[in-house]
């Protein structure tokens, strides 16, 4: 994928979540099963990072089950963090950070620090092409401990029915088949409005395959959430 598609379709998805950010937000109210599970693993003294934190339920959640540790949120929507800075924590030390996970020094808003637990729930779908998305793993590589552990889901809309009726033709972005990698998508939205985004559709041996071409090994996979608890892939990797 060249450089003006790949440009051109992050536009695409940052318009996106700026425009629709309370109707995302809304939808986003409650975790999914896949990560309530991966919880009950992480101990209350851990650091974490949490890149594409959203609106922060996810931290309120550890705030609740008293989770005592550090956390960083980063996520680009200012609407999505207004509403996760709106919190109040009781536990969790948290901190939510504007950064754009796009941008190939988004690491830097946090030199030199390591986290236990890095977690990236619904995001790495949402980058453009695979060179992009090496990077942003080597970044991520670069911010785990060598103990650590990160923790990820990717969405499996080929699996609904009713998901695949939303891919939409690549000509409303100006864009054809040949300009994006297998596996890419558009998809409409329909909540509170229309909107377009791009999404990117994982194979376990895809992902298999990413992780040691940056550095990581994959200990577990499986599948949770959505229509017959198939539409979210979790894996769990860990620094080779």
């Amino acid at each position: 994928m060249d450089s003006t598609t790949v440009k051109k379709i992050i536009a695409l998805n940052q318009q996106f979540y700026q425009t629709f950010a309370l109707q995302f937000s809304a939808t986003r109210m409650q975790l999914q099963p896949g990560v309530q599970r991966l919880l009950n693993r992480f101990s209350s003294e851990d650091r974490f990072l949490d890149l594409g934190c959203g609106n922060g339920e996810l931290a309120r959640e550890m705030d609740r089950r008293g989770y005592q540790g550090t956390y960083v949120g980063l996520d680009f929507s200012p609407g999505l963090l207004a509403v996760a800075r709106e919190s109040s924590f009781r536990n969790l030390q948290a901190n939510f950070i504007t950064a754009d996970l796009t941008s190939p020094n988004w690491e830097s808003i946090i030199p030199n620090q390591h986290f236990d637990i890095v977690l990236a729930f619904a995001v790495l779908h949402h980058l453009p092409g695979d060179d992009l998305r090496q990077l942003f793993l080597h970044n991520v590589l670069a911010h785990t401990e060598p103990m650590g552990q990160f923790f990820h889901s990717e969405w499996q809309f080929l699996r609904s029915e009713r998901l695949r009726s939303r891919i939409q033709s690549w000509d409303n972005i100006g864009l054809s088949e040949s300009d994006v990698e297998p596996g890419d998508y558009l998809l409409d939205w329909r909540r509170g409005g229309y909107g377009l985004r791009y999404a990117h559709h994982f194979t376990e041996d895809e992902l298999a395959d990413l992780a040691t071409r940056t550095g990581f090994t994959v200990l577990e996979t499986f599948f949770s959430d959505g229509e017959g608890g198939k539409l979210g892939l979790y894996q769990v990797w860990e620094p080779a």
